[in-house]
């Protein structure tokens, strides 16, 4: 909701870059655009295995996403002949590669993630990307069939970051046990007493056939994602609040998340119910909550909504604060 940003900054970076690739890119037999030559990060490590002839669902993720957000920020800009020609290039892109049998996530077309592995690049489309949204029932069986495959190969090639993307993952699937089970395991095998991400497993006890300790961020700065993720979500437009928390979190909150939109959100859960939810719009524009009440009743202060929807759209001015809190 920046829009100098969006002006100067983001949309001259992001069409570069689509641009870039439309230059790169090659038509495969389909007439489908393709690469030259494809990966997957840490696929096949430095083999020649390693580089794919189709793009992998990593690049294919990556590229959907960049011109699905550059079509709309052109289209927020007012540029119209430039959105038109990203949504075409979009389309011009193959469909993200799924098994035929269970509608799984592969690796690349064809190829399937073979054993258990450290890196979960080819599920970018759910996290963090948000390509598939565990909202529409259509990607459902995908999300599902995806993280059971992780499950069905097991913990022997994981590293610690394995387990904070998990959590991120069942996040977005709303399975708040099974967020809360992968960001635990990470919190208590894979860090160093001073809190340090080990990346091998430190305890020993089987959650990776690794146990060395280099030290990196990007584990600690998962978890906290995880964390957040569990709390609060905003992707697709609609703010959720928690979305994604175990049964025996009866009684938490936070306070000053942001959401997509530019919303600051504080709520808290009070034996195991949505207690209270206040939402600061700092660029005004339309609100949407997903109702958390489930039926009960409630009051709002700053709007009027209609109690009985499952969806609360609000027209917000800049600055202005609602408080939704349950009777």
């Amino acid at each position: 909701m920046d829009r100098q940003f969006l002006k100067e900054r983001a949309y001259p970076w992001l069409s570069a870059v689509s641009r870039h690739i439309l230059e790169l890119s090659v038509p495969d037999a389909s007439g489908k655009r393709s690469l030259p030559l494809s990966s997957s990060p840490e696929i096949n490590d430095n083999r020649i295995t390693a580089w794919f002839r189709t793009p992998t669902n990593y690049d294919l993720a990556l590229i959907r996403w960049l011109f699905g957000a550059t079509e709309e920020m052109a289209r927020e800009l007012g540029l119209r002949r430039d959105a038109d020609e990203w949504r075409k290039a979009l389309h011009e892109w193959p469909e993200l590669a799924l098994a035929e049998s269970g509608g799984k996530l592969l690796v690349a077309p064809g190829v399937p993630l073979a054993e258990s592995h450290r890196h979960f690049s080819h599920l970018m489309a759910i996290y963090p990307l948000g390509l598939l949204d565990w909202a529409r029932e259509s990607d459902r069986r995908t999300i599902a069939a995806s993280l059971a495959d992780l499950e069905r190969l097991g913990p022997e090639g994981r590293c610690g970051y394995s387990y904070s993307w998990f959590g991120n993952l069942w996040a977005r699937a709303q399975n708040g046990d099974k967020a809360a089970a992968a960001l635990r395991t990470f919190a208590t095998c894979f860090c160093l007493p001073n809190s340090f991400h080990g990346n091998g497993d430190q305890s020993k006890t089987g959650k990776s056939k690794f146990t060395y300790r280099p030290f990196t961020l990007e584990g600690n700065f998962a978890f906290a994602a995880g964390i957040q993720e569990m709390l609060l979500q905003s992707q697709g437009g609609v703010i959720r609040v928690f979305p994604a928390v175990p049964a025996s979190w009866r009684n938490i909150g936070f306070r000053g998340l942001r959401a997509e939109g530019a919303f600051v959100v504080s709520a808290t859960l009070k034996d195991g119910n949505v207690a209270i939810i206040q939402i600061t719009s700092e660029k005004g524009g339309k609100l949407r909550l997903q109702n958390p009440f489930r039926g009960a009743p409630f009051v709002v202060q700053g709007a009027r909504v209609a109690p009985a929807s499952a969806l609360f759209e609000i027209d917000t001015a800049p600055g202005r604060t609602i408080t939704f809190q349950r009777k």
